[in-house]
């Protein structure tokens, strides 16, 4: 059975919503999901999982939530390579760097040797109607791709 890690950071609940969303996507593709808070678990707990996922938001412009901090580091540290990953995330568009910490993990994924399996989605704020079919493609597309890596 294909097994998926989530990690994520939440400071209003808006990024659990969307990890738990994206969670419940999984398990009706029949994937083995484990959700945790990025302070509950190491980076290297992606080496037993097939498709590994991190949902986060941006704090104030571009800047990694304090408590997910070590566990970037972490992530910088591993050989993820035949490993299937995505991100997700939530931002606020007041700010000129939407979502960047998104783009920081994308980054971080590829440099470690995970493929890349879904675009990623960012999401302004809350989840709502759109958001939702957008993170249930995206779990999609990560557990097809799994299929092939």
């Amino acid at each position: 059975m294909t097994v998926a890690k989530i990690v994520y950071a939440s400071l209003t609940g808006n990024t659990e919503e969307i990890a738990d969303i994206v969670a419940e996507a999984l398990e009706s593709h029949d994937v083995e999901v484990e959700v945790n808070e990025c302070t509950q678990v190491d980076a290297a707990d992606f080496l037993d999982a097939d498709i590994c996922i991190v949902a986060s938001y941006t704090y104030d412009d571009f800047l990694l939530p304090d408590e997910i901090i070590d566990f970037h580091e972490e992530l910088l540290d591993l050989d993820l390579t035949g490993k299937v990953y995505g991100v997700v995330g939530s931002g606020d568009t007041f700010y000129p760097y939407f979502c960047q910490v998104v783009d920081q993990f994308d980054k971080a994924f590829a440099s470690v040797g995970a493929t890349k399996g879904a675009q990623s989605v960012k999401v302004e704020l809350a989840p709502e109607e759109q958001d939702i079919v957008a993170l249930q493609s995206f779990a999609k597309i990560l557990v097809e791709k799994s299929k092939l890596n």
